[in-house]
């Protein structure tokens, strides 16, 4: 470890430890680390049911590689890493119980490999330890783990490259973990990955450091290339897929959805439209105060001579959050998952200065509010955890229950389905999905009537709600909260 990562901050003082004591700390780094790491995995597979089924934007995904149902439209603002990702177990099997298990173990290795390879040296242990353990105890992390989803792999990636990058100045070989994370977050979400990584180049330039700059710039490359290739062989340019992926986003554009985000935390997955009253009070305060830790964080480096370690990751944290507050008219939770990420580590050297003296030795009242306030959030996370796992298991049922429904109805592979749910429903009932309009158009009205007449077809509206006209006439059936139109070739067979 070089010299001036190794002089580590302990309640605001600096301590250059001797050649045994910093053996011993990187051994007391790597299993205080992993066990966060662990602690999270279990905690994924315990409190995340693994038959819990998977959602809406998983089987978009999962299709793509796997062999239960036809691959989903793929719309333009998503991209093809989560396929890649789940494709060693999803192009075998179609046990969503195992793909669960290996996205938990690999969600968790990457947690230990961010915290510690990327952020040795540039935080003590404890405050690493702290920081990922307030990141992986949030019931938005542990949710979204174990599915087959970008945002927590781009809150990895934004984590790796960010500790790398600070620690490329010391250490040049760490370029490498800059080009990896870049590189990651691109295959996930290649704009996510822009956004995240503007600091860096910022800071890059100012700093006239060439070889950050080709690091950035390589791993975004190298993870975007597949997105850019298909917006020209399938969009006609990026310029067009940028501007299909906003129109389906709803149109990206200033606004203001940090109420959105607030009304996201009770467990809404999707809040879209993003209405009515805001959560408990409860709910919210620990929104409120990372802000608040985060300045009290960034006041700690500034006194302690360590400033870009702290102020680097606050700023891709909020450049992380800015299209996501202020640029879309919804919300989701797992969208900030990045922000996050990059917050906890000055949030948990904040929390450590409030609750230990200069000298390393804990203030006995700080320290007692603030392990109440941090079991008070913990009971508040996994209370709405619970809650959401149990709500999306409930759904991810009735889908199952639906297509169950329609194969005893005669729609059965190869078949199509169309209208509400029909995404979803179509992969667990091994059919295609089609929609005419909505953000997920892939076909027409004729092409779906056309369909009709040489495969079983069904459309699904809500309950009481009229099926368009060309099905007017098939036979309505109600099923788990709402009404199959079945085709009369489907009812033939």
């Amino acid at each position: 470890m070089a010299h001036g990562d190794s002089a580590l901050l302990v309640g605001g003082n600096r301590r250059t430890p001797s050649a045994a004591s910093d053996a011993l700390r990187r051994s007391g780094s790597s299993w205080a680390l992993a066990a966060v790491a662990a602690v999270f995995t279990l905690a994924q597979l315990v409190l995340v049911r693994p038959g819990m089924g998977l959602g809406w934007d998983e089987t978009v995904y999962v299709s793509q590689v796997g062999t239960q149902a036809p691959a989903a439209f793929f719309s333009a603002p998503r991209a093809r890493g989560v396929s890649l990702l789940v494709a060693p177990v999803a192009s075998w099997s179609t046990s969503t119980e195992l793909l669960r298990v290996y996205l938990a173990v690999l969600s968790g290795l990457g947690l230990w490999l961010a915290r510690l390879r990327a952020w040795r040296g540039l935080f003590p242990v404890r405050v690493l330890a702290v920081g990922g353990a307030l990141f992986a105890s949030l019931w938005i992390t542990v949710f979204y783990g174990p599915q087959a989803m970008p945002n927590y792999w781009v809150a990895v990636g934004g984590l790796g490259a960010v500790g790398c990058f600070l620690r490329a100045r010391e250490n040049p070989r760490a370029l490498w973990g800059v080009v990896a994370g870049a590189c990651l977050m691109a295959w996930m979400r290649p704009t996510d990955a822009v956004w995240v990584t503007l600091p860096l180049l910022a800071a890059a330039a100012v700093g006239r450091s060439a070889r950050s700059v080709l690091a950035l710039v390589a791993g975004l490359v190298a993870g975007g290339a597949q997105w850019v290739i298909e917006a020209y062989l399938d969009y006609g340019g990026l310029a067009e897929r940028l501007h299909e992926g906003s129109r389906i986003q709803g149109g990206l554009g200033p606004q203001f959805a940090v109420d959105d985000q607030l009304r996201s935390l009770s467990g809404r997955s999707l809040c879209r439209p993003c209405t009515g009253p805001l959560p408990d009070p409860a709910v919210m305060a620990w929104w409120a105060v990372l802000p608040l830790l985060a300045a009290v964080g960034l006041v700690v480096a500034v006194r302690a001579g360590r400033t870009r370690a702290t102020l680097v990751p606050l700023a891709c944290a909020g450049t992380a959050a800015v299209p996501y507050l202020f640029l879309i008219g919804y919300a989701a939770p797992r969208f900030l998952l990045p922000a996050y990420a990059l917050l906890a580590i000055p949030v948990a050297d904040a929390l450590f200065h409030l609750a230990t003296t200069p000298a390393g030795r804990w203030r006995p009242v700080p320290a007692v509010l603030l392990a109440i306030g941090l079991a008070g959030h913990l009971a508040v996370q996994y209370a709405v955890l619970e809650r959401t796992v149990k709500r999306t298991t409930g759904h991810h049922r009735d889908w199952a229950r639906t297509a169950a429904e329609l194969h005893r109805l005669g729609v059965r592979p190869p078949c199509l389905l169309t209208g509400h749910l029909s995404v979803p429903v179509a992969y667990y009932a091994g059919c295609t999905s089609a929609a005419a309009r909505g953000p997920n158009t892939n076909s027409t009205e004729a092409g779906i009537v056309g369909a009709s007449r040489r495969t079983p077809v069904a459309v699904l509206t809500r309950p009481g709600t009229a099926p368009p006209a060309y099905a007017r006439d098939w036979h309505t059936v109600p099923a788990a909260g709402m009404d199959l139109h079945v085709a009369p070739a489907a009812r033939a067979r």
